[in-house]
């Protein structure tokens, strides 16, 4: 893990600070900003989104798809944790706490664009920075890169049914074009773009100057990451200032979310014997999210100033942190996991 990934929340904190400076001193630039749009697209956000997300989708090999069925078990279990449990837990605990427990302190106007951004967030599994979390948990690599891999593809599909199912079940309006065009601007056009780039670079230079790219084009992510959260808290400056507390509302029902899938993940891994090189990044696939994507959607639908705009990035705030604890939980128990019944008779089977 780089200088800018271990201290990505320092990072974000300092983005925080400029961008509600700049909000408040220099509004008029942002009120520019705001209005460069074309089919309810904001332009200079969607070019942040995109130097942001190719450089990790270039990663992604999808060849690894057809190494799926060596770690069925585990694909099996990621699989079920991703897409059939953390999307809705999210949802039943944003409607508990934010629809509920802190309505009385929070913007009433905003309360539903909060629970929304939660569940964005919480509707696409991580991409790129599963790999660190992976390398640091001694996770199997082949596992990894083909969950990932398969994660990417059923994206494609199943994130915008599962936003809109959700966004309807809480009585929020969706708007369905918006949402089929950020899928389209934001998973398949940089999906399509980034293998065609890495693709061509592998055929060109090989392996070797793969990595030299990714290498050249992680500063350029990061700095993308970075400029938008400047502009995000540039126009959620006054809110937050007024309501300082808004940030650690709604960090509460994410990090239960996190906690919740991983252990989830980690537990039926355990109960079906898979190793414990696979059910490490499984709890961590399972529980981390793709915010990238998170806060391209919540602009999108909602918009810079929404509350959905800023649930998501409170997810990029405590990402690190929280991952690394669930890092140091996966490792600190490999002694009991492979002590399971399941995974001895796996082990010796």
């Amino acid at each position: 893990m780089n200088i800018f990934e271990r201290y990505l929340t320092l990072w974000v904190a300092a983005c925080i600070v400029v961008g509600i400076a700049l909000g408040h001193f220099l509004p008029g630039i942002f009120v520019i900003i705001g209005g460069a749009e074309l089919a309810k697209v904001n332009i200079p956000v969607a070019i942040l989104i995109w130097l942001m997300i190719i450089p990790m989708l270039i990663k992604i090999d999808f060849r690894a798809l057809s190494q799926v069925m060596q770690h069925w078990r585990g694909i099996s279990v990621t699989l079920f944790v991703n897409w059939a449990v953390k999307p809705f837990s999210m949802a039943a605990l944003a409607w508990f706490f934010i629809g509920f427990i802190f309505e009385p302190y929070l913007p009433p106007e905003q309360v539903n664009s909060y629970i929304a951004g939660l569940i964005i967030l919480a509707a696409a599994p991580c991409t790129a920075m599963v790999f660190v979390w992976s390398n640091l948990s001694d996770g199997e690599p082949h596992f990894t890169l083909s969950q990932v891999a398969l994660n990417d593809v059923i994206m494609v599909f199943a994130f915008a049914p599962i936003v809109g199912l959700l966004l309807g079940l809480s009585a929020i309006t969706v708007p369905w074009d918006t949402l089929l065009l950020s899928v389209t601007l934001y998973i398949v056009v940089p999906v399509l773009i980034a293998q065609i780039i890495r693709r061509r670079v592998v055929q060109s230079s090989g392996t070797e100057g793969l990595v030299r790219v990714l290498h050249g084009l992680q500063p350029l992510s990061l700095a993308a990451l970075l400029a938008t959260l400047v502009l995000l808290f540039g126009f959620q400056g006054e809110q937050i200032i007024k309501q300082p507390l808004i940030i650690l509302l709604l960090a509460i029902p994410i990090l239960i979310q996190v906690y919740f899938n991983s252990a989830l993940a980690y537990l039926l891994n355990r109960a079906v014997g898979e190793a414990h090189c696979v059910a490490a990044p499984s709890a961590l696939i399972g529980a981390s999210n793709f915010f990238e994507l998170a806060v391209a959607a919540a602009i999108s639908l909602f918009g810079f100033s929404s509350g959905a705009a800023l649930a998501t990035v409170v997810g990029v705030l405590i990402e690190v942190p929280v991952m690394l604890s669930v890092v140091r939980i996966v490792n600190a128990s490999r002694g009991w996991y492979e002590s399971g019944a399941a995974v001895r008779r796996s082990s010796t089977g």
